[in-house]
């Protein structure tokens, strides 16, 4: 087989490799706690469910416009108009199979073959996959732990700019690490997406996930909605990830290029689920806040065993359903020397499976700590306490 060379530059999302492992350690009899994947295992609001079904029965089950059905491209227009503080209408939303469609037409619309394009490392695999595929140069920047959560490491990303330099990839409420943003950190971003004249991807997919405060968007500074795509996704807020829904939002002429993309790739996102969503955005909004106070208790049981465990610290985010513990000086106790070795041993141990940070990226230069990350949005309460007990219990032991 001959197959195109372009393929041997595309990446996958190493977190389903740590599933088939822990299936196949399940298999075998073995009690498994799956924090390693991103999935929810909270069922989607009835209201949603029975609003697709309703499309069904009422024939919306044909081709639909290519950019998403009207009723719903207003309406989350002005959703994400209200909690953003921008203007959008209806021209600048472009319905997707999911919220990771979005992240390649971004980079498709706006990135030349040998165009630079700065990215989070760790971050979301699937960034510098759709770089390197399209021919793109990925350009990591990393974040520093900070007093109470994950902050971005300012100096490389300032310091990667070349007069090559297109774009820049902005995952805030992070996976995996669950950093937010500062208001000073928004500011210099801006001011330096403005300097270099960078259009931006604001990956906000965990935006409405959240247990306290206030999300911001980076697309809210002056001068950053007409350069800045929002990535929206369904899947979070409304425990929809199999549904697969979200946007691209976003300047007008971008988001023609986009639906022009949406006719060659998909034809349309699928019409009567887009019903369903329209349901979530306007509908009882009852079960989506008890997701919300589902996940919350599920962060703070998780943080509160880890930061007790001896040579283990969390931080508490205020969003997203991941935790991102530091465990150096628990690998060290243990006289474990290597992301791998220690993650098997935790599962053959415990029965705890986890992503690492290895997961999320090629090691950058200078890094001396170790982390893992723990999902919390595919695993009970109860699970959390039993299988976090044993990882404390191995730990120490």
């Amino acid at each position: 087989m001959r197959i195109a060379e372009r393929i041997a530059r595309l990446g996958t999302e190493t977190a389903f490799a740590v599933s088939a492992e822990a299936a196949a350690f399940a298999a075998e009899g073995n009690k498994v706690y799956p924090f390693h994947l991103g999935d929810m295992n909270i069922i989607t609001p009835a209201n949603i469910i029975e609003a697709a079904v309703k499309a069904m029965k009422d024939g919306k089950t044909n081709y639909c416009p290519n950019a998403g059905i009207p009723q719903l491209r207003e309406t989350l227009a002005a959703d994400v108009s209200a909690s953003r503080g921008i203007t959008y209408n209806m021209e600048n939303v472009a319905i997707q199979p999911g919220g990771k469609p979005t992240i390649g037409k971004f980079i498709l619309a706006l990135m030349n073959p040998g165009d630079e394009v700065l990215y989070p490392n760790p971050g979301y695999p699937i960034y510098e996959s759709q770089i390197e595929f399209h021919g793109g140069s990925p350009l990591p920047y990393g974040y520093i732990e900070g007093e109470e959560n994950f902050e971005l490491d300012m100096d490389a990303i300032e310091t990667q700019i070349t007069s090559r330099t297109r774009l820049l990839v902005l995952n805030d409420l992070q996976n995996p690490t669950g950093a937010e943003c500062s208001s000073a950190e928004f500011e210099k971003l801006a001011e330096l997406a403005l300097k270099h004249d960078l259009y931006v991807l604001c990956d906000e997919a965990y935006f409405d996930v959240r247990y306290e405060g206030n999300s911001s968007s980076l697309a809210s500074l002056p001068g950053m909605a007409e350069r800045s795509v929002i990535l929206y996704t369904f899947s979070k807020k409304f425990a929809m990830t199999g549904w697969r829904l979200g946007a691209a939002i976003g300047p007008k002429e971008i988001i023609d290029v986009i639906t022009k993309m949406n006719v060659n790739d998909e034809s349309c996102s699928n019409h009567f689920i887009q019903y369903a969503a329209l349901e979530g955005l306007t509908g009882d909004q009852r079960q989506a806040k008890q997701i919300l106070e589902i996940l919350k208790e599920r962060r703070d049981t998780a943080v509160d065993i880890l930061n007790s465990v001896e040579g283990v610290r969390c931080f508490r985010p205020n969003a997203t359903f991941y935790l991102f513990p530091n465990v150096t000086e628990a690998m060290k106790k243990k006289g474990l020397t290597n992301y791998n070795t220690f993650r098997k041993t935790l599962l053959k141990e415990t029965g705890v499976s986890v992503c690492t940070r290895l997961h999320f990226g090629r090691a950058m230069e200078g890094e001396k700590n170790f982390y893992i990350r723990l999902a919390y949005s595919g695993i009970n309460t109860s699970e959390i306490k039993e299988g976090l007990g044993k990882f404390k219990a191995f730990i120490e032991g």
